[in-house]
């Protein structure tokens, strides 16, 4: 048999160990150490940490949300079904902005993607919500777009998107200009459907506290 660790509560403890060990956290509040652990969990790159920007409030404006019952609005359903459900307080429903039957429609019409004629579907429903973007760097400008017009805000953006068309680009328009919502981010092209469900169920308590 091979060599190698099996145990999966002490692989998971050595996990945080070494990410601790890993990462400077020095310039995160220690209200967001949780989540800023938790991406690196979920990436393998420690390195993030330099990139991650955010608001001071964003893990208490999460909390809230969630212990107030509001929904989790995703981009894709990869972040939906990344979401571990039994962390959220309240039951908090993920809705997955695509799956509305009218979205692919609105897309053609109006020449755009799916994610971000979904995210203009949803804009009336999003006030007081976790918004979570893992997908689609168009999710975020058009939830940008729909806000600067008007549009009801969430409680917390988490602006996760990724790709080389973009995805550098809403995030640094986010992090230049939250439009008063509270938010985490992480600059450049990395980021992805992993990371955005990673930060929601890291607003859910400690990561060190989950076992596979």
């Amino acid at each position: 048999m091979l060599d190698y660790l099996r145990d999966p509560a002490e692989i998971y403890r050595r996990s945080f160990a070494a990410i601790r060990t890993s990462c400077d956290l020095s310039t995160i509040p220690a209200s967001l150490h949780p989540l800023a652990l938790r991406l690196v969990h979920a990436c393998g790159m420690p390195d993030i940490i330099a990139d991650l920007r955010f608001s001071p409030d964003a893990a208490d404006a999460g909390h809230y949300a969630l212990e107030a019952g509001a929904s989790i609005f995703c981009d894709a359903r990869m972040v939906a079904e990344g979401v571990i459900r039994n962390r959220l307080p309240r039951g908090n429903a993920p809705v997955v902005m695509t799956d509305a039957p009218s979205a692919a429609a609105r897309a053609k019409r109006e020449a755009t993607t799916v994610s971000a004629a979904g995210m203009a579907l949803h804009r009336d429903v999003v006030a007081g919500s976790i918004v979570a973007i893992g997908n689609a760097p168009t999710a975020l400008f058009r939830l940008l777009e729909e806000i600067d017009a008007g549009a009801p805000r969430p409680a917390l953006i988490l602006g996760f998107p990724v790709g080389f068309i973009g995805a550098a680009e809403s995030k640094a328009e986010l992090a230049r200009d939250p439009r008063g919502v509270a938010f985490v981010t992480l600059l450049g092209r990395r980021g992805g459907s992993a990371l955005a469900a990673a930060a929601i169920n890291a607003l859910g308590g400690n990561p060190e506290d989950d076992r596979p």
